[in-house]
């Protein structure tokens, strides 16, 4: 837990950030988990994983943007992807954070730019998922994952297990008839309002994921852990739930070793590609998330 605070709190630091987000060998040692700085690098990584049977939903990284310019540039860029991802007839969702498009200046200001972009891909027959930022940002990210989903119906919202409150926002998804995608959740958080341990947010997240099976809509699962993914297809298998019911999600280059198990027997598995060049507090997060991946990180740094 030390560690996993430490890199949560140098995930804040935007000197730092700066700093390393410019820096040529970052950039080499990070290509395992993000695609790449452009939308082309993204493609292509898209484009290799549906060869492979495996589903993906775009990332283009950055958040907690300062300026109604980055605000429009995020909502140009995805413009850009939904349209392209379209023509080349992939079946690739769109992974959005709200403070990319302007949440931390206004909702409304949020809303104004990111509604084009869910009506372009409801044009276009694509989803967009919502991702769950900080707690801080939660009751105003599930007005308008409803707003947004009542309006155009092809919007995902996300649960992070480890908040307290994450059982009732579920139920109120799940009763709104809105697709979920669960995870642990991935930012600092007090324990006044988030499980503190490891044990207690993985009961949380089979708990929550009991529930998705039984009263969510094609939920899905992002989770690398061997033993809640298990939990998954047993209980899908007592409740006679085909495999394409649901799905399994991960990080882009985090567990390569079960993508071709998931294939194998069947199951849906779609894979969260970030791309862009405000990568640092993804990448950060995602060290934090699992101490093998910054062992894999200070093994090519040695080799480099």
């Amino acid at each position: 837990m030390i560690l996993r605070s430490l890199l949560l709190f140098l995930s804040d630091q935007k000197q730092l950030r700066g700093w390393v987000e410019t820096s040529p060998l970052a950039r080499r040692l990070t290509s395992r988990f993000i695609a790449g700085p452009t939308l082309e690098d993204a493609l292509g990584v898209c484009t290799r994983l549906h060869q492979g049977g495996v589903l993906a939903t775009l990332d283009r990284l950055g958040e907690s943007v300062t300026s109604p310019g980055e605000v429009e540039a995020s909502r140009d860029g995805y413009l850009e992807a939904v349209e392209k991802v379209a023509a080349l007839g992939m079946p690739a969702t769109f992974s959005i954070k709200l403070t990319h498009f302007g949440l931390d200046l206004s909702e409304d200001t949020c809303r104004r730019h990111v509604e084009p972009v869910v009506q372009t891909a409801q044009r276009l027959g694509k989803v967009v998922e919502v991702d769950m930022e900080s707690s801080a940002h939660v009751d105003r990210t599930l007005r308008l994952v409803v707003d947004l989903h009542q309006a155009y119906g092809n919007v995902r919202g996300v649960i992070q297990a480890y908040l307290y409150r994450s059982a009732e926002d579920t139920a109120m998804l799940c009763e709104r008839r809105i697709p979920v995608r669960l995870c642990k959740g991935a930012y600092r958080e007090p324990g006044a309002i988030a499980y503190p341990s490891k044990r207690a947010v993985n009961q949380s997240f089979a708990r929550l994921m009991q529930v998705l099976l039984e009263r969510g809509v094609c939920p899905g699962f992002a989770t690398h852990d061997v033993k809640l993914i298990a939990l998954a297809k047993r209980l899908a298998r007592e409740r006679g739930m085909a495999a394409g019911g649901f799905e399994f999600q991960m990080l882009y280059g985090i567990r390569r070793d079960l993508e071709k198990q998931f294939i194998r027997e069947g199951y849906r598995l779609r894979l969260y590609v970030p791309y862009g060049e405000h990568w640092y507090p993804y990448f950060m997060r995602r060290l934090a998330e699992r101490p093998a991946n910054l062992r894999f990180l200070l093994r090519n740094l040695v080799k480099g």
